[in-house]
């Protein structure tokens, strides 16, 4: 009886890991909700940084390591700031390093095209590939 119990308990283990390590993921498709909880502009301009913020969404949307998302959340910040809005700039860099981590249960985390765990890596050859075909059926870069 305990041999049988082992072999349930490694099988069940093996199942888990082959699921989680098998490198077979699969990215969702690209979506966007443009600055996220953040409006996407001014009063004036509604829409005044909402190109920042896509450009920003594509990135997190694909993920890949923690110097990745440090350099897409900057990025974002000079985008903004560029746009005369240096006060936000920080505002919004300030709210991204806050709320996008991956390991919030959030629709806008770091990696949102991929399953929850995903986490920070480089994103592997096929990962890569992945992204690419998405972005290049949505003709963005």
């Amino acid at each position: 009886m305990r041999a049988v119990k082992r072999i349930i308990i490694f099988s069940l283990f093996s199942m888990i890991a082959a699921c989680q390590f098998s490198g077979t993921e699969l990215i969702k498709p690209y979506a966007t909700d443009g600055c996220s909880k953040f409006p996407d502009g001014t009063h004036a301009h509604r829409n005044l940084w909402l190109k920042c913020c896509t450009e920003h969404d594509q990135k997190y949307w694909a993920g890949g390591s923690y110097d990745e998302r440090a350099n897409a959340d900057v990025e974002l910040r000079a985008c903004v700031r560029s746009l005369g809005e240096p006060a936000i700039a920080e505002l919004m860099l300030a709210g991204v390093r806050v709320g996008g981590s991956p390991w919030w249960p959030s629709s806008f985390r770091w990696g949102y095209g991929w399953p929850y765990t995903h986490g920070y890596k480089t994103l592997t050859p096929d990962e890569l590939e992945q992204v690419r075909k998405q972005r290049e059926a949505l003709h963005v870069k």
